[in-house]
C-alpha cells in the first residue's frame, strides 16, 4: 500500500508536470526564468557579507544596516539562504530552513508536540527565541503571542528571494530584542509573470503526507511606473505517530534503560498512609506495588498536523521621478494540532465513600486498615448509603469516607487534542521622497494583529471526577462532594465513575459528565511608524572616491497583548494533564526611538588599501510600560565596525555592538502559575517513579530540608521521584524587570581570489556575545542545586530550600497544581549568558566542460555557551555538546551543511551533506551527593552519548522547457534512524519518542516531488 501510494504520487506529479509543460510552451516568449541548471550563484547556504539586492521597492538592501547603498560594504557577516536552496530542499516553512542553519539551535517547530503552542520560532546562537528579531524586508511584523516572537509559519515562503541571518547583535539598526541577531526575509522585487508550484511529500513508510501549493502573479503597469504582486498558498500535513516507529513505540526510561512510562496509569494508583503509591490488581482487587506504568509514546507524534492558508500582496508606484508610494500586506490562517496521550486523574486528591459500588472488597479492607478502622467499622462503612449524618451536611463522623491521591489514565476518553488556530494580518504602507539625487526620505506606518485560539478536547475535569466518585450506588451521585462540582440526583448529568477497574471500566455513559472542552485566546497587536532619512554627507575622504553615507530617523512602536480563557482553563488543576492554569491577562508597552548610522569610506584604490571603511551607529529608546504606575526606562545602544581590503579579494572585518532586550509582555505581566517542568530525580525521594527503592529514608539535615518544604513525617519514607520525570514548577512575570544588556564582538576575514580562482570565496568569522542582567528564570536543576548541592551544610530555613513546596499528601514534587507549587522559576534580571564561536563559509562555482558545478559549505564551531540564571546556581552551566533537562535543545560543538550541485543541459543533480557533531549527557546533571543519587542520575548504558550524525539528501531537477521544472528530493537518503536516549533525559519540548526529534530525523527516508511553472 505504501509503495502503491508513492507510485500514485509520482504518476500524479508527472501528469501535472506534463500539463504545466504544455501550458508553459504557449507562453515561452514571456518567460524570464532561468534554466534549471543555472544554479551556480545561489546554490547552498552562503556567507555573503557584501550581498546587496533590491528590496520590494527597488532599493538596495544590506541586512544589518539602514544605509541602502549599492556600494556599501558591511563589516558584519551575514549568512544567506537563497531561493534556489529552498527549492532544492523543497522546504515547506521558514522554520524548516532555519532549523538546520549552523549557528542556530532548533526551537519550537513541527517536531515539537508536547509544548507546541501552535507557532514556530528561531533560536540564534542558542540564546533563546526571544533574543532575536524576525523581519520581512527589513520591517517588523505582528508577533504571535505574549512573548513577542514572530511565528515563522506566517512567512510567505513562495515569495522569499533569500533569508539573511545576521548574528552578534543588531539593536542599533533594528531596535530591542536583536541581542543574538536578526533574520531578514527578503521578498522577490518587481516580480512580473506567473509562478505556480505544487508539491507532495511522503515518508518511506507511507505516512507524514505533506501537500503544498502556491500561486504568485505579478506585473508592471503604467509604463513600468508601478508593480504589483499577489501570492496565495495552501499547505496540509498529516501526523506521524511515535507508535509507528519501532524505536519509539515503547517509552524507555533514560536512567534504568528499561521500558517505562507514566505513573498516571491504568489500572489506577492510590496513596494510603504508611505506604508508597500502589496499584489495583485487576485479578484480586487489592492494592499491590506498582507493576504497570502507562506507555504514552504511541499516542504522541513526531510531525504535528499543520494546515495553512496564506495571502501576500505588495505594490509600489512612482507618482513622479522623486515620489514613490508603496504598500504590502499579508494574511495567514494556520491550524496546528498537537496530540498527546489521554487525559486522566493526575495526582488529584479524591474523597471516596467506603460504600462506593465499584470499590473492590480487598482494596476497601486495605484502605480501612491504613486509616485505622476496625473490621466492624469497615463493614458498617461499606454498607452505608450516605457518608453524612442525618442533617445531610456533616461528613465522616463515623469513618464512612477516605481521602486518597489518585493517578488514573482515562484511555476510554481518547487522546488529548489541542487545536491551535492562528489568524494574522499585517499591513504596511509608506512614501519615499527623493529630496536630492542622494538624499531620500522614507516615511511608513504599519499595523498588524494576531489571534491564537487554543481549543482543548478530551480533557477530564477534576471537579467532575470528585463528584462522580462520591457515590454509593451505580446510578446516583451524592450531593456536595468535597472539593467537587455541585451535583444532585436530578438534572446534573452525573454518572457514578468506576476508577477501580481495568481499561474499559469507564463506560461511554460515564464520559460526557467528566469531560469538557476548553478555549484560550491570545491576541497581540503591533502599531509602528517610522521616518528614515538616508543619503550622502557632503564630505568625502581625500583618499576615497565615495562620500560618507548616513541614515537617521525616528521610530515608534506600540505593543498590546491579552489572554482570555474560559473558566475551565483558569481553574488550576481542573483540566487533567493540561499543566498550569491560563488566567486572563493584559499588557502592553510603547517605545519611542531616535537613531543614526554612518558608513565612511576612508581609503580606496591605494597600495595595501584597496578599500578601508568604518561604520557606526547609535539608537536611543524610551520605553513606557502600560501598568498601574506606568514605569519607564531609557536605553542607548551603539555599534562600531570596519572593513579593510588590503588587496583585491582579501578583506578583514570586525564590529562591536552594544545591544539591549526589553522584557516582553509575558515576562512583565504573566501571573504566577503552577505548571510542569522536567526533573528526573528528587533528592528527598526514596523510590523511583516506578516504585523501586532508590535510597534509604532521608535522615538528619536532609530530612529537615524535606520537611521544611512540605513533606510530613507520615510520608517522608515514601516519597517518589516526579511522575514521568515531570515536577511542578511555579513561574510568572515581574513588572520590576528592566532591559538586559549585551556586548558582542565579531571579527573575521573574507577571501575572494577572483584573479586566481574565479568563483571561489572563503570566510572565517569569530563571534563573542555576553548578556548581563539577563531576563531569565532558573532551570529546575539550578533550583535543586541551590538547596541540595551540599546536603550536610544546607539550611532547612534558607530561602533556597523553603521556596520549594511539596505535595502535602505524599511529599513529592508533583501533584495537584492547586496545592503543590513545586519549584520556583520566577523571572529576574539576575541571569548572565556568554557564547562564542567561529563561523565558516565556502563557495565555489565553475564550468567543468559541459557541466556546471557549484559547491557550498556553511559551518559553525561553538566554543562555549554558558548560562547562569541566579547567583546561587554556582558555576556557569555550559550546554555546548551536552543534553539534559538543563540543556533543552541540543547545541553541538560542530555543525555544518555542504552542498554540491552538477548541472548538465536541462538537469541538475544536487547532494546535501548535513553533519551534527557528537554530544553527551551533561556531567553537571549527575548528582554526586550520594552513591544512590549518582546511580539514579547516571544515564543507562548507551544513553549517555550520541555519536556524530551525518545525513545525505539527494535532489534531481529537470527543466522540461523554459517554463517548467520538475524536482524530486530524497531526504535522509540512507534512512538513518535517530539516536536512542530514552524519554526522561531532557526537556519534554525536545526529548520525545526516546530521541531528540527536532535535531535528529525521526521520520526516516522521505520523498518529495514538485512541479513549478513560470512564465
Amino acid at each position: 500500500m505504501t509503495r502503491s501510494y508513492r507510485r500514485q504520487l509520482l504518476a500524479s506529479s508527472l501528469l501535472v508536470g506534463a500539463s504545466f509543460a504544455m501550458t508553459g510552451a504557449a507562453h515561452a516568449q514571456a518567460s524570464t526564468a532561468p534554466q534549471a541548471s543555472s544554479t551556480t550563484d545561489e546554490t547552498g547556504q552562503t556567507t555573503t557579507p557584501d550581498t546587496a539586492k533590491p528590496d520590494s521597492t527597488g532599493d538596495i538592501v544590506v541586512t544589518g544596516s539602514l544605509i541602502r547603498d549599492p556600494n556599501l560594504v558591511s563589516a558584519s557577516p551575514v549568512t544567506s539562504v537563497g531561493q534556489d536552496e529552498i527549492q532544492l530542499r523543497q522546504s515547506n516553512t521558514a522554520e524548516e530552513i532555519l532549523r538546520d542553519l549552523p549557528g542556530a539551535v532548533p526551537s519550537i517547530g513541527s517536531a515539537v508536540n508536547n509544548g507546541n503552542g501552535g507557532a514556530s520560532f528561531v533560536d540564534l546562537r542558542g540564546l533563546g527565541s526571544t533574543r532575536n528579531v524576525v523581519l520581512l524586508d527589513g520591517n517588523r511584523i505582528a508577533p504571535a503571542g505574549l512573548a513577542g516572537r514572530v511565528d515563522l509559519n506566517n512567512i510567505p515562503l513562495a515569495l522569499v528571494e533569500r533569508a539573511d541571518t545576521l548574528t552578534g547583535g543588531a539593536a542599533t539598526t533594528y531596535g530591542a530584542d536583536a541581542v543574538a541577531g536578526v533574520v531578514n526575509f527578503i521578498t522577490r522585487s518587481n516580480f512580473s509573470g506567473v509562478d505556480a508550484q505544487i508539491s507532495n511529500q511522503i515518508t518511506e513508510r507511507g505516512d507524514g503526507k505533506y501537500f503544498r501549493g502556491d500561486l504568485t502573479i505579478g506585473g508592471n503597469f503604467d509604463e513600468d511606473k508601478g508593480n504589483v504582486v499577489f501570492s496565495v498558498g495552501y499547505q496540509n500535513s498529516d501526523p506521524v505517530y511515535q507508535g509507528d516507529r519501532t524505536y519509539s513505540v515503547n517509552n524507555i526510561d533514560s536512567f534504568s534503560g528499561t521500558t517505562s512510562g507514566s505513573g498516571t496509569s491504568i489500572p489506577s494508583r492510590f496513596t494510603r498512609p504508611g505506604s508508597a503509591t500502589q496499584q489495583i490488581d485487576p485479578n484480586t482487587g487489592g492494592l499491590v506495588p506498582t507493576y504497570a506504568l502507562f506507555n504514552f509514546n504511541p499516542y504522541n507524534i513526531f510531525q504535528t498536523p499543520f494546515r495553512r492558508y496564506n495571502m501576500y500582496g505588495a505594490g509600489h508606484y512612482d507618482i513622479s521621478d522623486s515620489i514613490e508610494v508603496y504598500t504590502r500586506g499579508l494574511f495567514s490562517k494556520n491550524t496546528v494540532q498537537t496530540i498527546v496521550a489521554p487525559s486522566g486523574i493526575f495526582s488529584s486528591s479524591l474523597t471516596i465513600p467506603y460504600s462506593n459500588p465499584y470499590l473492590p472488597a480487598a482494596a476497601r479492607a486495605q484502605f480501612c486498615a491504613s486509616n485505622g478502622l476496625t473490621v466492624a467499622q469497615c463493614t458498617a462503612a461499606a454498607a452505608a448509603t450516605s457518608p453524612f449524618l442525618a442533617d445531610g451536611k456533616t461528613a465522616n463522623p463515623d469513618f464512612r469516607t477516605f481521602t486518597t491521591t489518585v493517578l488514573r489514565r482515562t484511555t476510554e476518553v481518547g487522546p488529548r487534542i489541542s487545536n491551535f488556530s492562528t489568524t494574522i494580518f499585517d499591513y504596511r504602507g509608506g512614501v519615499k521622497v527623493g529630496i536630492t539625487d542622494s538624499l531620500k526620505l522614507d516615511v511608513s506606518a504599519g499595523y498588524g494583529e494576531s489571534e491564537n485560539r487554543q481549543t482543548l478536547q478530551n480533557y477530564v475535569l477534576t471537579s467532575r471526577v470528585r463528584a462522580a466518585v462520591y457515590a454509593t450506588n451505580t446510578t446516583t451521585c451524592l450531593a456536595n462532594a468535597p472539593n467537587g462540582a455541585a451535583s444532585t440526583a436530578a438534572g446534573s448529568g452525573c454518572v457514578p465513575l468506576n476508577i477501580f477497574g481495568p481499561q474499559g471500566s469507564i463506560t461511554s455513559a460515564m464520559i460526557p459528565y467528566i469531560t469538557g472542552e476548553s478555549t484560550t485566546t491570545v491576541r497581540t497587536s503591533l502599531l509602528q511608524t517610522r521616518a528614515l532619512l538616508t543619503g550622502d554627507l557632503p564630505i568625502t575622504s581625500p583618499f576615497a572616491s565615495s562620500p560618507i553615507g548616513f541614515a537617521a530617523g525616528a521610530e515608534y512602536r506600540k505593543y498590546f497583548a491579552s489572554q482570555r480563557s474560559d473558566t475551565l482553563a483558569q481553574t488550576a488543576g481542573e483540566l487533567g494533564g493540561a499543566g498550569g492554569a491560563a488566567p486572563n491577562e493584559d499588557g502592553g508597552y510603547e517605545v519611542t526611538e531616535g537613531y543614526a548610522e554612518i558608513n565612511a569610506p576612508l581609503i580606496s584604490d591605494k597600495p595595501f588599501f584597496q578599500s578601508l571603511s568604518l561604520e557606526g551607529g547609535v539608537r536611543y529608546s524610551h520605553y513606557k510600560v502600560f501598568s498601574a504606575n506606568n514605569p519607564t526606562y531609557n536605553t542607548t545602544t551603539y555599534k562600531g565596525g570596519g572593513a579593510w581590503e588590503p588587496v583585491t579579494g582579501l578583506k578583514l572585518r570586525g564590529t562591536y555592538q552594544r545591544a539591549v532586550r526589553a522584557p516582553n509582555i509575558a515576562e512583565l505581566f504573566a501571573p504566577q502559575v503552577t505548571g510542569l517542568t522536567n526533573l528526573a530525580s528528587d533528592p528527598c525521594a526514596s523510590f523511583t517513579n516506578q516504585g523501586k527503592v532508590k535510597m534509604a529514608t532521608p535522615t538528619g539535615n536532609l530530612a529537615a530540608i524535606c520537611l521544611a518544604q512540605g513533606a510530613t513525617q507520615a510520608n517522608l519514607a515514601n516519597i517518589a521521584d516526579p511522575t514521568g520525570g515531570q515536577a511542578n514548577a511555579t513561574a510568572g512575570g515581574n513588572l520590576n524587570l528592566k532591559p538586559e544588556i549585551s556586548d558582542s564582538f565579531t571579527g573575521g576575514v573574507v577571501f575572494q581570489p577572483t584573479s586566481l580562482v574565479r568563483g571561489l570565496s572563503l570566510s572565517v568569522d569569530y563571534y563573542n556575545i555576553k548578556v548581563t542582567g539577563a531576563v531569565s528564570s532558573p532551570g529546575p536543576q539550578d533550583v535543586i542545586d541551590a538547596c541540595f548541592k551540599n546536603q550536610t551544610a544546607a539550611s532547612a530555613t534558607s530561602a533556597a530550600c523553603t521556596s520549594i513546596r511539596r505535595n502535602p499528601v505524599n511529599g513529592q514534587l508533583d501533584g495537584d497544581v492547586a496545592t503543590t507549587f513545586g519549584l520556583p522559576l520566577v523571572s529576574s534580571n539576575l541571569g548572565l549568558i556568554k557564547t562564542s564561536g567561529i563561523d565558516l563559509g565556502f563557495n565555489y562555482s565553475r564550468n567543468i566542460g559541459v557541466v556546471k558545478f557549484s559547491g557550498s559549505f556553511t559551518g559553525n564551531y561553538t566554543i562555549d555557551s554558558k548560562f547562569k540564571a541566579i547567583p546561587t546556581s554556582g558555576l556557569y552551566r555550559d550546554c555546548v555538546g551536552y543534553y539534559s533537562v538543563n540543556c533543552p535543545s541540543i547545541q553541538p560543538e560542530l555543525y555544518w551543511n555542504a552542498r554540491a550541485t552538477f548541472g548538465y543541459q536541462k538537469t541538475d543533480f544536487s547532494v546535501l551533506w548535513r553533519h551534527i557533531d557528537s554530544v553527551q549527557y551533561e556531567p553537571a546533571a549527575i548528582d554526586t551527593s550520594t552513591a544512590a543519587a549518582t546511580a539514579a542520575t547516571t544515564p543507562a548504558a548507551g544513553f549517555g552519548r550520541i555519536p556524530a550524525y551525518n545525513y545525505i539528501d539527494f535532489t534531481v531537477r529537470y527543466s522540461v522547457n523554459e517554463n517548467f521544472d520538475f524536482t524530486i528530493t530524497m531526504t535522509n537518503a540512507f534512512d538513518k534512524n535517530p539516536p536512542l536516549v530514552g524519554s526522561t533525559i531532557g526537556s519534554t519540548l525536545y526529548n520525545s519518542g526516546n530521541t531528540y526529534p527536532s535535531t535528529y530525523d525521526p521520520l526516516g527516508r522521505r520523498f518529495a516531488v514538485s512541479g513549478r511553472l513560470r512564465f
